[in-house]
């Protein structure tokens, strides 16, 4: 009976051990599809950490290299793809910005535009509308205050302030670097800007929820995200955008046509009329942009025909209203007649922050890029849209060459994006995938891509904290640097974004204040940023300022050839106006606590800053020639680069 019995389970665990080890191995290989061939390219297996760490962190740390190698080049890139590393110490120091995880809804409760507390403080009494510029301003900025006060209501620069520090905070200390680099890429991509007043106070949400959470899925999906969240649809118009007037044969008026014309050229003028008249209420700002700088390019294959059709798709894309008193106040009025629950009823999607507005969707059919939308789809035509347009190849080769600028060089082999394109199209505009193929591929380990790319001005500075593994308590002072050296974080006006190449950021002015901030940086001149130079060095102090000058490079400039650095550098070190320039520059660039902080951040601020012991500041004050030596090489053209 027991020989039956073994006869009867041994093919038994056979199969199931098979199909438990096939699952294993299918995760396994799931897991492991990454293979760098940096050797093949002459490299070490540090040149290929710290190329791994230049294309994705914003700078290495201490010891980082050693990290990577230990625990293998592949498996750290997978790690930085899952996202999922811990970053308590991080979490901690977010913890203090009470604002940067509010909905928009709280957003529009807590922190209302000054337009729209003038029209509550009217409705609520406190001010006569009829005695508005009538008196002293002053006045009526106090009754303001006043107001706000008692209702509770906050100045949106607080907001803007904490989403500011967090920024710099993640960039900084997240071990999740390569999620904080593919946010910043993406809000880039589908770029929103503060200049706008309409969609500034619903930023922080954009990237909070529409934007960092799909950084590594898929682009179909961030894609239609961002045509749905409130920041987009105010930023481009398209909130307001409703069904034309379809008649288009209306009469034209002949006195209103220029005098002298033919009846050709007459004909022509009242058609051109009659169109503008038909597409009233029309706005095509989002379906030019969707097409030209979200996925097909410039030169996708689309006609202005195309950007109007899409338009007419888009119609009735709008805000779910929020209050009373901004843009979708008419929508609120429109909601308060038909009844929520009556909505789905008469055709309109409501989804979060989302809403769309059927009886302001143009109905009729459209034809995009050879696509007939048949009448009467409602939102989803809307969707078959962006879905259409994500999947067009013009979009996967627009869309990877982008990637590829980022993370390999300004000009990215042709045969490294074809396959990256092939990637793309295959898996459905998987965006892991297509990084993985990009960096398993030789081109991305050329030579020719080793250190070839600017950093920007916030890539330069958080890199130099990194580096110095510094502590920041106050990190809006190091945004107000950013700024300085031309990067205004969330303030790029175009819905271009931020340009990336090396073009961009390099001049004679920017070149300049980096090596200024690289100075005042290294010479704890930048309040709220502080670090030990000595530490970084194991607290030896280097002979000279010449062996301070390669001890230090040696630990910035890891793994590279340092002998045209310190001949470079070395003519800078005799400049005795050099830390005096220093203090200029970091004076003029430098918040006080006062404009920096609220009462309740300032006390935030001292309860975290760690006191300095007479030792340290010891040092400080006698460092003076070693923090020049660090400043000109933060600000040397090899620090420059990743």
């Amino acid at each position: 009976m027991k020989s039956l019995l073994r006869f009867f389970y041994f093919p038994l665990a056979l199969l199931f051990g098979g199909i438990l080890l096939s699952s294993f191995l299918s995760e396994k290989e799931t897991k492991e599809n990454l293979f760098f061939p940096y050797k093949k390219a002459g490299l070490t297996e540090k040149q290929a950490a710290l190329h791994l760490a230049n294309r994705f962190t914003y700078g290495i740390k201490t010891n980082d290299l050693e990290k990577i190698t230990k625990i293998g080049l592949e498996r750290w890139f997978q790690q930085q793809l899952d996202g999922k590393l811990a970053d308590d110490e991080l979490n901690k120091m977010l913890d203090n910005y009470d604002a940067i995880n509010l909905s928009n809804k709280e957003v529009a409760d807590q922190y209302p535009k000054n337009a729209y507390v003038l029209r509550m403080a009217i409705k609520d009494g406190y001010i006569d509308k009829d005695s508005i510029d009538k008196g002293e301003k002053s006045e009526y900025r106090k009754v303001l205050t006043r107001y706000m006060r008692d209702k509770n209501f906050k100045p949106q620069q607080v907001l803007f302030r904490q989403f500011y520090n967090q920024k710099i905070l993640r960039a900084s200390y997240s071990n999740n670097q390569l999620q904080e680099i593919m946010t910043e890429f993406w809000f880039n991509h589908f770029n929103v800007s503060m200049t706008k007043n309409d969609c500034a106070m619903y930023i922080p949400a954009y990237e909070r929820e529409v934007i960092r959470p799909n950084v590594l899925g898929k682009f179909k999906t961030l894609l239609l995200a961002t045509a749905k969240s409130p920041a987009m649809l105010y930023y481009l118009d398209n909130f307001n955008s409703a069904v034309s007037n379809q008649n288009a044969s209306m009469a034209v008026n002949p006195s209103v046509l220029p005098s002298g014309l033919n009846e050709k050229e007459k004909s022509a003028a009242i058609k051109k009329i009659q169109e503008n008249k038909k597409n009233q209420g029309l706005n095509e700002n989002y379906a030019r942009e969707v097409m030209e700088l979200h996925t097909l390019g410039v030169d996708g294959g689309y006609t202005q025909e195309d950007v109007t059709q899409a338009a007419r798709i888009l119609t009735g894309w709008t805000v779910y209203p929020f209050d009373n008193y901004g843009p979708g106040a008419a929508v609120r009025k429109l909601i308060d007649k038909i009844g929520e629950d009556n909505l789905t009823k008469r055709g309109f999607v409501h989804e979060g922050d989302f809403l769309f507005a059927s009886n302001r969707h143009d109905n009729q059919e459209k034809i995009v890029l050879g696509k007939r939308f048949p009448a009467n789809t409602g939102y989803q035509e809307g969707v078959e849209l962006l879905e259409m347009l994500a999947k067009n190849q013009a979009t996967a080769k627009f869309i990877t060459k982008k990637i590829a600028v980022r993370f390999v060089s300004d000009n990215p082999a042709q045969s490294l994006l074809d396959k990256m394109t092939t990637t793309f199209l295959a898996k459905d505009g998987d965006i892991k995938q297509v990084l993985i193929t990009m960096v398993n591929a030789p081109e991305f380990w050329d030579h020719d891509a080793l250190q070839a790319k600017t950093k920007s001005p916030f890539e330069l500075a958080i890199s130099a904290v990194r580096g110095l593994n510094a502590d920041v308590t106050q990190p809006i002072q190091l945004y107000n640097w950013v700024t300085k050296m031309g990067q205004k974080m969330y303030y790029y006006q175009a819905p271009t974004g931020f340009p990336d190449k090396g073009q961009y950021w390099i001049n004679t002015g920017a070149l300049l204040n980096r090596m200024n901030f690289g100075l005042a940086l290294a010479a704890q001149k930048i309040p709220g940023v502080k670090f030990d130079l000595a530490a970084l060095n194991q607290n030896h102090e280097p002979e000279s300022a010449q062996a301070a000058l390669l001890t230090y490079a040696k630990i910035l400039l890891p793994e590279r050839d340092l002998n045209k650095t310190i001949n470079r550098l070395t003519p800078m070190l005799n400049d005795a106006n050099l830390m005096q320039k220093v203090d200029q520059a970091a004076n003029k660039n430098s918040l006080s606590t006062n404009e920096m902080q609220s009462k309740d951040e300032q006390m935030t601020i001292m309860e975290e800053r760690p006191m300095m012991n007479t030792q340290h500041q010891d040092l400080i004050a006698n460092s003076s020639l070693l923090a020049q030596v660090v400043g000109v090489i933060i600000g040397s053209p090899e620090f420059q680069k990743r």
